[in-house]
């Protein structure tokens, strides 16, 4: 008879691998939710100053869903582990994406759901989650691109006010 988790096994084994190549000591939790009568975070991950306790879900389709004792499970041992709770998803042909428990989504009947299209746009990438890269959205590059508009306008506006460029150098550098 099929394994009914292999699918979820071999995806967390594929996340306790990549963190472990970028550098993190890692393990996942033997059996977890059956290995004991309390819940255990399917990973835990740590490189010598941030720590996760990872709750890792896969799926072919969308969405994913956890219900509200998996998360209340995952953030009481992250707490009294000194962790930081993350729940990790992953749908196929996608990379990892992680969420602080607090930032899911919550049903009417206290479950979590992380859609696909959520993770993609909201989710910490791979990347960003290991430390090798930050996300920035296109607003934020519009809001630094604005800001430094402002200041550099403010600057050439200012040296023309003082008499340290003429008018038509101000045009021209604006």
């Amino acid at each position: 008879m099929a394994n009914p988790n292999a699918k979820g096994d071999r995806r967390e084994r594929e996340l306790v691998t990549a963190l472990d190549e970028a550098g993190f000591a890692v393990m996942r939790a033997p059996a977890s939710g059956s290995a004991t009568e309390r819940e255990l975070p399917d990973v835990l991950a740590g490189d010598g100053g941030t720590f996760y306790a990872i709750e890792a879900k896969s799926s072919a389709g969308d969405p994913i869903y956890l219900s509200g004792e998996e998360i209340e499970a995952l953030v009481y041992f992250a707490r009294n582990f000194g962790a930081n709770p993350r729940v990790g998803v992953r749908f196929d042909r996608e990379d990892w994406y992680f969420f602080h428990p607090g930032d899911l989504y919550e049903t009417p009947g206290g479950n979590y759901r992380v859609k696909k299209e959520t993770a993609l746009a909201d989710g910490t990438d791979f990347a960003e989650f290991t430390g090798d890269s930050k996300k920035v959205t296109l607003d934020e590059i519009a809001a630094d691109d604005e800001d430094d508009g402002d200041e550099d306008t403010r600057e050439i506006l200012g040296a023309l006010e003082r008499g340290d460029i003429s008018v038509d150098d101000a045009v021209e550098m604006l």
